[in-house]
Order: structure tokens, then sequence, then C-alpha cells
């Protein structure tokens, strides 16, 4: 879970900070998924600071420090909100072979969060999505999975956000 990468603290502060907040949703979405807590008790825990499994009583996780937690939590309750529905997308990208349900809980969740962001914040670029959560999934795993996540966002973004994708806006 390392920090931001020095493409991104290029880009300004803004935008780390979403990266950091994507990174944290994507922490706090697998959190919850295995603690059983409820989402906001956990985008709480994320908006002190701290963790139970990362961070002593009373210490801040620097990334978290860095997270957009507004971001965060919209990304948390919009990925909890919709999940059949994001499920559903991306089902509809991967082969009748590799099922959602075959994929590692921590993959899914990246893919649910960059779904969620290509079908829900039509202020941000699908490439932006799409890059982004290559690079979460950099964070966790080799490049395998990276390619998988750029793969299954890019079909989503062409069926949802078409428009913007044959414009190359994305």
């Amino acid at each position: 879970m390392g920090g931001a990468t020095p493409k991104a603290r290029d880009r300004g502060d803004g935008a780390l900070r979403r990266s950091a907040a994507r990174l944290a949703a994507v922490q706090a979405l697998y959190q919850v998924e295995l603690s059983g807590l409820p989402a906001e008790d956990v985008i709480a825990q994320f908006a002190e600071g701290r963790t139970p499994d990362d961070v002593a009583e009373g210490e801040r996780a620097p990334a978290i420090a860095q997270a957009d937690i507004a971001f965060m939590g919209a990304i948390v309750r919009g990925v909890i909100a919709r999940r059949e529905g994001l499920d559903e997308l991306i089902a509809g990208a991967l082969t009748v072979q590799w099922p959602v349900a075959r994929l590692e809980i921590l993959l899914r969740l990246i893919l649910e969060a960059g779904a969620f962001e290509l079908t829900e914040r039509s202020d941000i670029p699908p490439r932006v999505v799409i890059n982004e959560y290559m690079n979460v999934a950099h964070a966790f795993f080799d490049a395998a999975e990276g390619g998988l996540v750029n793969g299954v966002l890019d079909a989503i973004a062409r069926s949802c956000r078409a428009e913007e994708m044959a414009r190359g806006r994305g």
C-alpha cells in the first residue's frame, strides 16, 4: 500500500488527494467485506486517519491523511449501494470461464470502485478512472491483474461512455 506515484504528485494536490482516496476506498471496502462492519463505521475510522490493522492507536496513516475523505466515502457508499449492477457490468466484460465470483476479493473491489466511477462520475474522464484503478491494482498485485483491470474498465467505459471514448476525451 505504497504512497502516491511521482506522476500523481506532479498533478497537484487535488489529484493526489483523489488518488489517495481511491486507494483508501478500496481498502475500506475490503475492511467492510472482511469484518462485516457497517460502511459508515469504516469510513469514520478512515476519516480519523486510522484503520485497526494498519495504525497504532493515536497515529495517522500517511496515505489516509492525504485522502479526500468525502470522495472516498462517496465511492464506498456508491459501490455498496450499487454492487449488484456494478457486478453485472463487470461480468459483461469478463469471459464466461472467468465469472465475477471467481475474482479475488480485492480485485473485485477494485473493479467495482472503477465501474462505479465510470457510471456515476461523468465529471471524471474515463481514461483517468481507468488509469487510477490500474495504479490501485499495481499497489496490490503484479502486472497481470493491472492488465485485467485495464481491460475490464476499458470495456465498461466503451459501453457506458462510448461517445467520450470515441472522441478521445476519455
